[in-house]
C-alpha cells in the first residue's frame, strides 16, 4: 500500500524534474526521452527502494519484465546514452535531496506513541494487525477490519516526512 503511495510520488518528482507530461509517462509511446524516465523510474524504485517489481510495472502500465530490462541495460545506458545519464542523473539527485531530508524513528515506544498523539486509534479486539516500520524500528498498531483503511490513511498523513513502511500481518 504504502510501497504504491510512494513509487507514484517518486513518479510525480521525476515528472516534474524532467518536464515531462505525467499521461505520457504512462502511455504507450516510444520516445527517449519517454522511455529514460520510466528506466530510471524504474531502477531507482527496485534498486534504492526495494519496491515491488509487479507494482513498479503496474503503476507504469508496462509487464513485469520490462522492469527486468530496465535493471539489466541501467550501466550500459548509462555509459553509453547522454539522454538516459542526464535524465537519471536529475531524477537520482532529487530523489537523494527529498530522501535525505526525511527521518527515521529510533525508537519504538516514541514511534508508537507519536502515532496515537497524531489521531491513530487502536482497537481492544483486533482484526487486523498493521506493522508500521521506520529505521531499524517496527510498532504494531492493532485495529478492525472495518477501520484498518482509514487508520493507514492516518498514518501516512502522520509520517509524511518520514522514512516508513506499512504492512499489515
Amino acid at each position: 500500500m504504502t510501497e504504491e503511495i510512494n513509487f507514484k510520488a517518486l513518479c510525480d518528482l521525476a515528472v516534474n524534474v524532467c518536464d515531462v507530461p505525467k499521461e505520457d509517462l504512462l502511455s504507450k509511446t516510444r520516445k527517449r526521452k519517454i522511455q529514460s524516465v520510466r528506466a530510471a523510474l524504474s531502477y531507482i524504485a527496485i534498486n534504492q527502494e526495494d519496491m515491488d517489481r509487479s507494482m513498479v510495472a503496474k503503476v507504469l502500465k508496462r509487464d513485469r519484465t520490462n522492469t527486468y530490462h530496465y535493471e539489466r541495460n541501467h550501466k550500459k545506458y548509462y555509459k553509453s546514452c547522454d539522454v538516459y545519464r542526464n535524465i537519471f542523473t536529475k531524477i537520482y539527485k532529487a530523489y537523494k535531496d527529498i530522501n535525505g531530508s526525511k527521518d527515521v524513528f529510533i525508537d519504538k515506544d516514541y514511534m508508537k506513541s507519536f502515532l496515537l498523539k497524531n489521531g491513530v486509534k487502536e482497537t481492544i479486539k483486533p482484526d487486523v494487525l498493521l506493522e508500521v516500520k521506520s529505521g531499524n524500528v517496527k510498532c504494531i498498531i492493532k485495529t478492525s477490519y472495518f477501520d484498518f483503511s482509514n487508520q493507514v490513511e492516518i498514518i501516512n498523513l502522520a509520517l509524511k516526512n518520514y522514512h516508513f513502511t506499512i504492512k499489515i500481518i
